[in-house]
């Protein structure tokens, strides 16, 4: 009796589990696109239809279709398909492959109702002030959004235009920071590329790749040149002078350490300033002080006075006081270069853990000094 009963009980349970991973299966193939399949699925949420159009996987690592036509006399249609991380996508017609001075066509669900939206920005600069909705220099038909099988459909047409500009860049938001009413404010990408189309061989080539890697890179080693090292090595020269000469060449080199990666780190920035044409002024020059600040630091080693000589009291006030200038910039800079690229909160609380463990331990040490004196 239990084999026969366990027998009824498994063939229908088995045909259920099966079931669902057929059932699993077909709905993770749908929630991908590709230029083999079409876009019926969509049953006529498009303004107009697609069949016939061309298809180029733009921008593959992050999922970026781009279906395009021309429609009509002066008139082009386009249906951008990328996958909905919870952050707003966007392309854009630039002319000269920069986003500044780009005209976009943005979209993004609503965090709240889940009603997908679409407008068209003017990126005058890299600050959200200055990327204007409802702007730009893009003539507009019919258009349409569509969020399904978590994917975006940002379907529009180009009217007048001859022929649309062939410069084209595509971004993708930070995640969880959806444009909102009333302004519709964008936050600085996450992640973004610039292409070149041919629209006679259907060809888009990449010419800027990804410049988060090159934004991280110039994030850690300004932090761990200008804001950590810096403020490590002040600290043995101050505390660890009871191992002579130790402290000296331990204090030199970790100083010599910091100065190289702090300017491997501007040099990266600078670089990704002029990438994506950044307008980060504030930022550069605060950097730029602490780079003069940090050769004033190597050239005062150069010319360091003896312990007997009469301006050496005056050369270790100069000396002190232009490294915790130093110090306390490069604190004040890196939390900024933080703010304005909207790194995110790991990245503040991180750099803000490695303060406080700094600051710890040179109140320990300063209690250990003060109670031996």
């Amino acid at each position: 009796m239990k084999k026969n009963t366990f027998s009824k009980l498994t063939i229908p349970t088995i045909s259920i589990f099966i079931l669902g991973i057929l059932l699993s299966h077909v709905n993770s193939q749908a929630v991908v696109d590709s230029c083999s399949s079409n876009l019926d699925f969509l049953n006529n949420q498009l303004p107009f239809a697609t069949a016939s159009f061309n298809c180029n996987p733009v921008w593959s690592s992050q999922g970026f279709i781009l279906r395009y036509m021309q429609t009509g006399a002066g008139e082009w249609s386009y249906v951008l398909s990328a996958p909905n991380t919870n952050a707003y996508i966007g392309m854009g017609f630039s002319p000269d492959g920069n986003m500044v001075g780009s005209s976009a066509i943005v979209g993004w669900v609503g965090s709240s109702n889940g009603v997908p939206v679409m407008k068209t920005y003017f990126l005058g600069g890299q600050t959200p002030n200055q990327v204007l909705p409802d702007q730009g220099n893009l003539q507009l038909g019919n258009s349409s959004i569509v969020f399904l099988n978590s994917r975006i459909y940002m379907a529009f047409q180009l009217v007048n235009t001859a022929m649309p500009g062939n410069r084209l860049i595509y971004s993708v938001g930070p995640q969880n920071q959806i444009p909102s009413v009333p302004n519709f404010l964008l936050t600085q990408h996450s992640y973004y590329v610039s292409t070149v189309m041919n629209y006679a061989t259907d060809q888009s080539q990449t010419e800027n790749t990804n410049t988060n890697s090159l934004l991280k890179t110039h994030g850690i080693l300004v932090i761990i040149g200008w804001g950590t090292l810096m403020a490590i090595g002040a600290l043995v020269a101050r505390y660890m002078k009871q191992w002579d000469p130790i402290w000296f060449y331990s204090h030199v080199a970790i100083q010599s350490l910091g100065f190289i990666l702090g300017v491997a780190g501007i040099i990266a920035g600078l670089a990704l300033a002029n990438r994506i044409s950044a307008n980060v002024d504030k930022h550069k020059t605060i950097g730029i002080t602490i780079l003069i600040l940090g050769s004033l630091q190597v050239t005062a080693i150069l010319v360091r006075p003896d312990k007997e000589s009469k301006v050496r009291k005056y050369w270790n006030w100069y000396h002190h006081n232009l490294g915790r200038s130093l110090i306390i910039l490069a604190a004040v800079n890196v939390f900024y270069g933080i703010y304005i690229s909207n790194a995110g909160d790991a990245w503040k609380a991180g750099y803000a853990a490695v303060l406080v463990a700094l600051f710890t331990v040179a109140v320990i040490l300063e209690l250990r000094m003060r109670l031996k004196d």
